[in-house]
């Protein structure tokens, strides 16, 4: 981050480490619209943003990829206001086009338990797409409980709990411009 960006946007006292900055986030997010893009051809795809954390990566990673897009949204919450994802992720909002027969990308913020992306995954084929893949902006292994993993992954990181670019805790910190650690005092 430059020193301009922490002039125009101060970083809040809970903020620990900043992991990746702006720059880092875009320029690979350029790099995972390529792999994509490779893998896809000049197909359609359908994003399946898995709201809300994956939002902003969402909007992001659609409009550096090539080929036609469109996007639909799915609420499902593994978090609430908890630092730690819950066992049984919960659907509260259905996906408002059919994807039967589509090439599907579902795009979410984070790959942590892995009972988000299953859930997901498991909840789509019963839709009958033509393709699911999967794109996460980060991959926490250390925390796998179910068998799962992306396919495109933007950065992969320790087991530390994260905020920043649509990434909250408790609803807070998901317009920061950056992914950073949070002091483990505010998120427990």
């Amino acid at each position: 981050m430059t020193t301009g960006d922490m002039r125009t946007r101060p970083m809040p006292n809970e903020i620990g480490t900043i992991l990746f900055d702006e720059s880092a986030i875009a320029n690979r997010i350029q790099e995972l619209a390529n792999e994509i893009g490779e893998q896809n051809g000049s197909g359609e795809i359908t994003i399946i943003c898995a709201l809300t954390g994956a939002l902003i990566f969402t909007a992001d990673l659609a409009r550096k990829l090539e080929s036609p897009v469109k996007i639909d949204c799915i609420r499902i919450e593994s978090y609430g206001n908890h630092s730690s994802a819950v066992s049984t992720p919960e659907f509260s909002a259905p996906l408002k086009n059919g994807i039967k027969g589509k090439n599907v990308l579902i795009v979410d913020d984070i790959l942590d338990t892995g009972h988000t992306l299953s859930a997901l995954i498991s909840y789509l084929k019963r839709l009958r797409p033509s393709s699911i893949r999967s794109c996460v902006l980060l991959d926490k292994p250390a925390r796998r409980e179910v068998e799962v993993n992306a396919d495109f992954v933007g950065f992969t990181i320790p087991d530390q709990f994260v905020v920043g670019y649509g990434l909250d805790y408790a609803e807070q910190y998901r317009s920061l411009p950056y992914i950073a650690t949070i002091d483990q005092s505010v998120a427990s």
